[in-house]
C-alpha cells in the first residue's frame, strides 16, 4: 500500500501554479467545478501572491479550512482556523448529542492591518472570530460574537466595522467584535421586492466608493439558483439590485453563493458554489467584468466558463492518499467531532494508523476517532490494508461512504470470531435537527479468518449516478464485490455535507481492542491522487 503515495507536483501542475485562471472574456484554460468536492460557502482574501479561501466543514475537526492558491485553479491546504472545537458536548459526541448539521457555517475571511480576521458561526453556539498573523497559522479565538447569519465583515475607510447578514441587514460591531455596538448603525439595507424566498450568503465589500453586497437567490420561482447583487454610496441611502449571475450549468440547475476577489494581475475572479447531488456543494471559478459598475461573473454571455477538453483540475492539496508515514496527520484529513486524544496514534506502530475502541459507540454516527476525507468528482476510489489481529469481541471497525445514509463495510468481532459485514446505517433526525434514532441493515456478510484484509470503496457522483460500492480482498489483487450498491444523497436537514470516506473503529463496550490501517489510496479514474509534497500536518 505504500508504493509510490508521494511524489512531487508533475510539471504541468508546476507550471499551473506560476499562472492565473483566465478572467472575463478570455477564453477559459480550466474545467469547472475547478474544485470537484464539498466545499461550500467559499469566502476569499487575497494577501501578496496569493488568493487564500475558507470553506465551510460544519461538523468535522479540525475545522474552517484555510487553502491558498496563485492561480485560482490549484488549491493546496495550508491551515485549519480551529484545531478542536470545545464549545459543547455536542462537538464531542458526548451525552448522547451530536453536532450533525452544525459546527462552523459560512466564514468571513477578511485581511485588514496586517492580520487575517475569520468570522463564523456555529449554530446553537453563537458567533466566533479567530485571528492570525499569517494564514497558514497559528489561528486564536479573539472573541465569542454575536450570531449573525451568514455574516459577511467589512472594515470601513472611518475605522468602523460592520457585519453584513441575514437577508440584507448590515449591523455596526464594537472593534473586538465581541458585540453589536450599542447606538451604532443597525438596519434593513433594503426592501427584498421580488426576493421572496432564499437571499442570504452575504458576501460584501466596497470599491470606487460603492458598498457592494452579493448574496444567493434560490428557489424563487421562474428562476435557477442565481446571484444577486445590490449597492449603494451610503449604507444608510437607497440600495439598487442586479442580477451578475443566472445560468444552468450541465445538469445541476443555476449557481449562486460566493465571493470576488481582486487577484494580482489586476483582474477580478469569482468562485461560486453549485449543489451537486452526493458530491456536495462544488465552487466553480469565474471572471468578472465591470460593467456600469457592476460585478458581472461569467463569460462573456454570463455562462459558467468551461472547457471540456480539459481535465478536471488536480485536487491533491484537498484530498490524496496517505502512507501514514509521518509523525502527524496530513492536513486532508479531518475527524468527525472531536477526537478522542490517546485513542488513536501514528508512533505505536510506526507507518500505520492505529484506531482504538475506546469510547461506548452503538453506532458509526456516534463513534468517536472516526477519520474522514472528502470524496472528490466526478467518480473516485478510495482503499485501505488492515490489520484486525488485536481486535476484541464486541469491536466494529472498517472503511465505510459516510453520509447521513452511509455504507459500511465493517470487521465484526463476536465470540471469538471475525466476520466481514456490508450494512447500511440510516440516521433519523427529530424536528430540533438531533439524531433521534439509527437504522442498521446488515446486507451481506463473509466469515474472515484472516488477519489482513483490503478494503475497497467505489464512488460515482455522475448525473444521475450518486452510489457508492463496497469491494473486499485478501491480497489486494482479487477483489469480490459485497453487498448492493447504495445511494449517497446531499440532505441539507441532515448533515448537510458532502459524501467523504470514513475510517472508524468503535465498540458497544469500551473492550480495549485496536486496529491498524497501512494506507489510504485515493484515485480518480485510473489515476493515483497523490499529496502535494508540501501539504502540511494537523498539530
Amino acid at each position: 500500500m505504500k508504493t509510490g503515495m508521494l511524489l512531487s507536483l508533475t510539471p504541468v501542475l508546476a507550471a499551473a501554479m506560476t499562472v492565473f485562471a483566465a478572467g472575463a472574456g478570455e477564453r477559459a484554460a480550466y474545467r469547472n467545478p475547478v474544485i470537484y468536492a464539498d466545499c461550500p460557502d467559499p469566502t476569499m482574501c487575497r494577501a501578496g501572491d496569493y488568493v487564500y479561501l475558507v470553506t465551510t466543514t460544519m461538523h468535522f475537526v479540525p475545522g474552517a479550512p484555510v487553502m491558498r492558491s496563485k492561480d485560482m485553479v490549484h488549491w493546496e491546504t495550508v491551515s485549519y482556523v480551529f484545531d478542536r472545537f470545545d464549545f459543547g458536548p455536542q462537538y464531542s459526541l458526548e451525552d448522547g448529542k451530536s453536532a450533525y448539521g452544525g459546527g462552523q457555517w459560512a466564514t468571513s475571511l477578511v485581511h485588514h492591518g496586517g492580520k487575517f480576521y475569520a468570522w463564523f458561526i456555529a449554530n446553537g453556539s453563537g458567533g466566533f472570530v479567530y485571528t492570525a498573523d499569517r494564514p497558514e497559522g497559528p489561528w486564536k479565538l479573539l472573541t465569542r460574537a454575536p450570531h449573525l447569519h451568514d455574516c459577511s465583515i467589512l472594515f470601513d475607510d472611518d475605522g468602523r466595522v460592520y457585519g453584513f447578514h441575514g437577508s440584507g441587514r448590515v449591523t455596526e460591531l464594537e472593534l473586538d467584535f465581541s458585540a453589536v455596538k450599542k447606538g451604532g448603525l443597525d438596519r434593513q439595507l433594503f426592501e427584498r421586492g421580488e426576493e421572496t424566498a432564499l437571499l442570504e450568503g452575504s458576501a460584501a465589500f466596497k470599491k470606487d466608493g460603492y458598498y457592494y453586497l452579493m448574496m444567493v437567490s434560490a428557489y424563487l420561482p421562474g428562476h435557477v439558483r442565481r446571484e444577486v447583487c445590490y449597492r449603494a454610496r451610503s449604507l444608510t441611502g437607497a440600495w439598487e439590485k442586479k442580477v451578475i449571475l443566472e445560468t444552468a450549468f450541465e445538469s445541476y440547475g443555476g449557481v449562486g453563493q460566493g465571493c470576488v476577489v481582486a487577484c494580482p494581475d489586476g483582474r477580478w475572479r469569482a468562485l461560486v458554489f453549485q449543489d451537486r447531488g452526493g458530491i456536495g456543494r462544488v465552487p466553480c471559478l469565474m471572471g468578472v467584468t465591470w460593467k456600469d459598475g457592476w460585478p458581472m461573473l461569467g463569460d462573456a454571455d454570463g455562462k459558467i466558463p468551461n472547457d471540456v477538453s480539459k481535465a478536471y483540475p488536480d485536487l491533491s492539496g484537498i484530498a490524496g492518499s496517505d502512507d501514514f508515514g509521518a509523525r502527524e496527520l496530513s492536513l486532508l484529513w479531518q475527524w468527525n467531532h472531536n477526537p478522542l486524544e490517546g485513542a488513536w496514534s501514528l508512533s505505536e506502530r510506526p507507518g500505520w494508523l492505529r484506531l482504538k475502541a475506546r469510547h461506548k459507540a452503538e453506532n458509526i454516527f456516534f463513534a468517536r476517532n472516526t477519520l474522514t476525507q472528502r470524496m472528490i468528482g466526478p467518480a473516485c476510489t478510495g482503499e485501505i490494508r488492515m490489520d484486525v489481529s488485536k481486535m476484541k469481541d464486541g469491536d466494529r471497525a472498517g472503511f465505510a461512504a459516510f453520509q447521513s445514509d452511509s455504507a459500511l463495510l465493517s470487521v465484526v468481532m463476536a465470540d471469538g470470531r471475525r466476520r466481514l459485514v456490508m450494512s447500511e446505517e440510516k440516521s433519523v433526525f427529530d424536528n430540533n435537527r438531533r439524531i433521534a434514532k439509527t437504522e442498521s441493515v446488515e446486507r451481506a456478510s463473509v466469515p474472515l479468518a484472516s488477519d489482513v484484509v483490503y478494503m475497497r470503496i467505489r464512488a460515482d457522483f455522475r448525473p444521475g449516478q450518486d452510489w457508492a460500492e463496497l469491494d473486499w480482498s485478501l491480497d489486494g489483487k482479487s477483489w469480490h464485490r459485497i453487498g448492493p450498491r447504495v445511494g449517497m444523497h446531499f440532505d441539507w436537514q441532515r448533515f448537510f455535507v458532502g459524501t467523504r470516506f470514513a475510517l472508524f473503529c468503535y465498540s458497544a463496550a469500551p473492550s480495549g481492542g485496536s486496529v491498524d490501517i497501512d494506507g489510504f489510496r485515493l484515485t480518480r479514474g485510473e489515476d493515483e491522487v497523490r499529496p502535494q509534497p508540501h501539504v502540511g500536518s494537523l498539530r
